[in-house]
């Protein structure tokens, strides 16, 4: 360990992370939890080293680390030094927090939350700058459950913008590489592309304007590109326009040419309805003057008709009255003939009475027949029954067949009775069991569709993966082993809620590839699958010796009083080649998942089990071991919510299903077979019994058939008898009959001599009727011949009547096309209706043809000679007056978007002259010490400024190149040519370039000498004290774990010890001077031991 120079101060101690009493009386430090910020000591005076800006004092309360420590940095080079996880960066983060930077900018966490110390629920931090007006005090308390911020300046409550505003006033830029580089930025310097780097100088060591210039610069260049692009299109749209405007110069010339002829075709149009009217007119006088004519001789004929009508009138008279005599005698008549046939009619029912009467005679003729034919019948009948009786055998001696029988029908009848009971048992047993395979498939398509769903999640995330399960499906015979779906599909989990861990432990790339257990079979499966289908999938092989069951190499019940309940092994299912995999590759038999006791528990967790990883509720910590202190260093990551595991599927209940459901079908086999055999048995049973029926049956027929022809011989006996006595008398019938048709024949021949006394008279009117026929037919025979003469004369007077008519339609026609004509011509003039014809219509008129013949003549030729100007449109001279319009106003345009151009051009060399010059200075200055602090390590470098086009002010940038060998040319610094330790020398050394140029008040540089060899860091060091410990230099703040032995140090340096561990003494009790001395005193008693 290096000792500091005489002149070396200590900070007050920090406060370890725990503190471990070994008295019991021992005072307890006190950590404070008020949300007021805790006193501050007086402000430093306004006089001193320090710079405006520089820190005075950092005070940090449950922050990272520490519990209560407050440091006071000195005015020039200020080394802190500790063993790694002492503290030091927290001071870093302290310095970058305290002054508004941003919690992501440090590279540890993005929630400022995350930077108070675990455990605690506030913490603060404060920071004093040094102003020659008074110092200023920077306080920020973090609200770690709202994860928020509360600001105060000089104990005064306010907001992160005034803050910022503040800081900003001071020229602190934490967020500048060039300035303030934390521990996990130093890799980040050397990835600044060279125009960051220019902008990251500008800001830290140049004018405050000359980034400003810088800004204009770029916003004057790209207006000026838009002016030039908009000059250039508008010169050459401009140029376009007039070149079009002489193209059509000789259209426009000819459209007026054209423009004459339509004219004249216009006013031959509007003169044309005018002589059209005129000549309407005249004919329409003409029809009206025959039209009168005609009416005049259709009134002479119409007076010559009136003796004709008169005459006709008289003959109608008289055929009314002969027509009303003829009705009268056509009535007389209808009416004796209606008599007439009333008598017809009762001499015909008459023959019909008579016809009745012999008809039922007949009747009882046939019906007397009918009797002794059914008396003969019937005691045939009776004669055949009583022969079948004598032969029928004695029912007795059947009565024991038809016992037996039925003895044999009862028993049939109970077997089947029986055997149908067993048909139902069957049904209902078969029944049960389609109803239990009914539930297990409905079972298993649940099962089905969990999978399905972890099979879309893959489908939808990884396409390629989900194509190649496909192929495997369809392909297992080409595999000699076991083959595994990707792990993802084969993983079940026990209880949803842990697939988070899963999937957190577990890369993607892993959960979604394919185990085998056979290196060929792999080799066969990524040909196939990566080089012929071009899929990109990923595949593992399960170790050769199982480690699935391999046994934890300590038991659970030890970490349960931790708040572990599981091994992530134990928290889900998988087939032993994926399981094996696992365990070898991920070790999931050794990570213990814990809960939210685990975490309140961490640190004792950390220190007592030196487990690697573990899982708390909803966090995932990783341990390793310092290389500088043997000591365990933690990491703890929020876990990401699962998105695949969430779907469980228990393979194991599907197997047995699956097995229950091939038993099922099993069972309704036999059932089903059973049933057959039972059917078979019903039908025979069936058969029998319907055989035994039948014989019964006949038994039964025979018994009772003696019987049967006794009641038959009694029933026809009664009927013979009954039919005997019913006889008839046919003489006495045929007598009475004959007696009414006598009497009917009597009534008939008075009805004959009514009848043609009516005949007689009917006869007499029919010929009076006649007469009066001749006599109407003679009268309308004369009317026909006055009628006819009449029509001769209507004849003509209708043609006469047709033709007035047709004359005064043409004239009402004519009459109608006058006012059109008018009305067209009028509108043609665009006159009113009671407006004359103007002037110069008239004047006009005068000198063009009178005769519509003539018109239309003149109207064909100007129309021929118009339409030779083809290809020309209406809106040619439009186009062309408004371009000469815009050509004027674009020619106006672009005179003043020139002269803004010039002024852009103007503005952009006076800001580039007050930009440029100090820049190539500022520039080459560092330059000059970059290239003296190489030279120095027998190394060579330079710093350049580098553009392509200098009008790009965009484009411009600071180039480092250096080189470490002399058997090598210059590089350019970059992430990837020089080596971590060149980089980080090369890093630090433009810093120190920047030091005596600086304008900011501070400079940080965290544990930048670590990749360096022993060699340069020596001389790297040597510069830092050398420029760093200068006059009227910034402040330095310089953190490493670790120096090397007798290196050169300045009375201006201060040497801050970072210690830590569980017996360091609480701040309120280090007393430095107390120290000092007992130092000295063990160094005086020394020599006489």
């Amino acid at each position: 360990m290096a000792t500091p120079s005489r002149k070396t101060s200590t900070p007050s101690p920090l406060a370890s992370k725990r503190t471990i009493l070994s008295d019991p009386s021992s005072e307890v430090p006190s950590k404070k939890k008020s949300s007021v910020p805790p006193a501050a000591p007086p402000p430093l005076p306004s006089s001193g080293p320090f710079v405006e800006g520089s820190i005075v004092r950092i005070a940090m309360e449950n922050f990272l680390t520490y519990d209560v420590c407050e440091v006071s940095p000195g005015p020039h080079l200020n080394m802190i030094i500790g063993a790694n996880g002492t503290g030091k960066s927290s001071i870093v983060c302290a310095i970058c927090l305290g002054l508004a930077g941003k919690p992501a900018f440090m590279g540890r966490a993005d929630k400022v939350g995350f930077f108070v110390k675990r455990g605690c629920s506030k913490g603060m931090v404060e920071i004093e700058l040094f102003r020659t007006s008074g110092n200023l005090v920077i306080t920020r308390e973090i609200d770690v459950v709202k994860n928020q911020s509360f600001w105060f300046i000089n104990k005064k409550s306010t907001s992160q913008k005034i803050v910022e505003e503040q800081v900003a006033a001071l020229n602190i830029q934490v967020g500048n590489l060039c300035q303030f580089l934390p521990q996990d930025k130093v890799g980040e310097f050397a990835k600044l592309s060279k125009i960051e780097l220019l902008e990251a100088t500008e800001k830290s060591i140049g004018p405050p304007e000359m980034h400003k210039y810088h800004c204009e610069l770029k916003n004057f260049r790209e207006k000026e590109k838009q002016l030039e692009t908009s000059c250039k299109e508008k010169t050459e749209y401009l140029e376009k326009m007039i070149q079009r405007n002489e193209r059509y110069k000789q259209d426009v010339d000819r459209f007026y040419e054209r423009k004459r002829h339509l004219d004249l075709i216009e006013m031959l149009e509007a003169k044309r309805p005018w002589v059209e009217y005129e000549n309407v007119r005249q004919e329409y006088e003409e029809v009206k003057l025959a039209r009168d004519q005609a009416k005049e001789e259709v009134r002479k004929l119409k007076e010559s008709q009136i003796p004709i009508t008169e005459c006709i009138e008289e003959m109608e008279r008289q055929r009314h009255s002969l027509e009303a005599q003829i009705k009268e005698k056509a009535l007389a008549v209808k009416e004796t003939s209606q008599k007439c046939k009333h008598k017809q009619d009762v001499i015909e029912r008459k023959d019909k009475q008579i016809e009745e009467l012999q008809q039922a005679l007949i009747v009882k003729q046939n019906e007397e027949h009918d009797r002794q034919r059914r008396i003969s019948n019937t005691r045939k009948m009776i004669e055949d029954l009583q022969n079948e009786l004598k032969t029928t055998e004695n029912c007795e001696n059947l009565q024991p067949q038809i016992d037996a029988v039925t003895n044999d029908l009862r028993r049939v009848q109970d077997e089947k009775a029986l055997c149908e009971s067993e048909i139902i048992d069957k049904r209902r047993e078969r029944e049960t069991l389609e109803k239990e395979k009914r539930s297990v498939d409905d079972h298993i398509v649940r099962f089905d569709n969990l999978m399905n769903q972890k099979e879309d999640k893959l489908r939808q995330r990884y396409r390629d993966t989900y194509d190649a399960v496909l192929w495997l499906r369809n392909n297992r015979d080409k595999f000699k082993q076991r083959v595994c779906e990707p792990i993802m599909l084969t993983i079940n989990m026990k209880d949803n809620k842990n697939a988070k861990y899963i999937e957190n432990h577990i890369p993607s790339n892993d959960l979604r590839a394919f185990v085998f257990e056979s290196q060929e079979d792999m080799e066969v499966f990524l040909k196939e699958v990566r080089d012929n289908k071009k899929l990109r999938v990923n595949a593992v092989i399960a170790p050769k010796s199982s480690y699935a069951d391999k046994a934890p190499s300590r038991s659970l019940n030890d970490l349960k009083q931790y708040g572990f309940f599981s091994y992530l092994r134990e928290l889900f299912d998988a087939p032993d080649p994926v399981m094996s995999y696992l365990c070898c590759q991920y070790h999931i038999h050794e990570v213990p998942v814990g809960t939210e006791r685990t975490r309140e528990k961490i640190e004792r967790v950390i220190q007592e089990t030196r487990l690697k990883q573990i899982y708390t509720a909803e966090e995932k910590y990783v341990m390793k071991t310092s290389f500088y202190s043997n000591k365990v260093i933690s990491s703890n990551t929020s876990l990401k919510v699962a998105q695949f595991l969430t779907v469980t599927v228990d393979l194991e209940q599907r197997r047995h299903l699956e097995e229950q459901l091939k038993e099922i079908n099993r069972k309704l086999q036999a059932v089903e077979s059973g049933l057959i055999a039972l059917r078979e048995t019903n039908k025979h049973l069936e058969h029998k019994d319907n055989e035994l029926r039948q014989k019964k049956k006949e038994l039964l027929e025979r018994k009772t058939k003696k019987r049967q022809l006794e009641q038959k011989i009694s029933s026809k006996l009664g009927s013979l008898k009954l039919m005997e006595q019913d006889a008839c008398n046919l003489e006495e019938e045929e007598r009475k009959a004959s007696t009414k048709i006598k009497e009917i024949n009597i009534q008939k021949a008075k009805l004959v001599t009514e009848l043609t006394n009516l005949i007689k008279n009917c006869t007499a009117l029919h010929i009076q009727k006649v007469d009066l026929i001749l006599q109407n037919t003679t009268v309308i025979s004369e009317k026909h011949k006055l009628e006819s003469d009449y029509m001769a004369t209507s004849s003509q007077l209708r043609i006469t009547e047709q033709h007035f008519i047709e004359l005064d339609e043409n004239r009402q026609r004519l009459l109608q096309k006058c006012k059109e004509l008018m009305k067209r011509a009028r509108q043609v003039c665009n006159l009113g209706a009671e407006q004359t014809v103007p002037q110069e219509y008239q004047t006009a008129f005068q000198d063009l043809p009178n005769t519509l013949d003539e018109i239309d003549a003149l109207l064909t030729e100007e129309r021929s000679r118009a339409s030779c100007f083809t290809g020309l449109n209406p809106t040619v001279v439009e186009e062309y007056t408004k371009r000469e319009e815009e050509i004027e106003q674009l020619t106006e345009e672009l005179k003043i978007k020139k002269v803004e151009l010039d002024k852009y051009r103007e503005n952009i060399s006076q800001v580039k002259e007050r930009w440029l010059n100090p820049l190539k200075e500022l520039v080459e200055k560092i330059n000059e010490k970059f290239s003296y602090f190489f030279s120095s390590m027998q190394c060579a470098g330079e710093v350049d400024l580098h553009t392509e086009n200098e009008e790009d002010y965009d484009k411009y940038g600071i180039r480092i190149r250096v080189k470490f060998r002399s058997s090598t040319q210059l590089h350019e610094l970059t992430p990837h040519h020089q080596s971590g330790g060149e980089r980080s020398v090369s890093t630090m050394l433009y810093l120190m370039a920047l030091q005596e140029l600086n304008r900011c008040p501070f400079r940080v540089v965290d544990e930048i000498n670590q990749g360096m060899d022993p060699i340069n860091e020596r001389r790297v060091f040597e510069m830092v004290v050398n420029t760093a410990c200068k006059e009227n230099t910034s402040q330095y703040f310089f953190i490493t774990p670790k120096l090397l032995q007798n290196l050169p140090y300045s009375e201006k340096m201060t040497v801050l010890f970072v210690y830590n561990g569980p017996h360091m003494l609480e701040p309120n009790r280090w007393n430095l001077k107390a120290f000092q001395r007992r130092r000295r005193r063990i160094t005086f008693t020394q020599p006489s031991q």
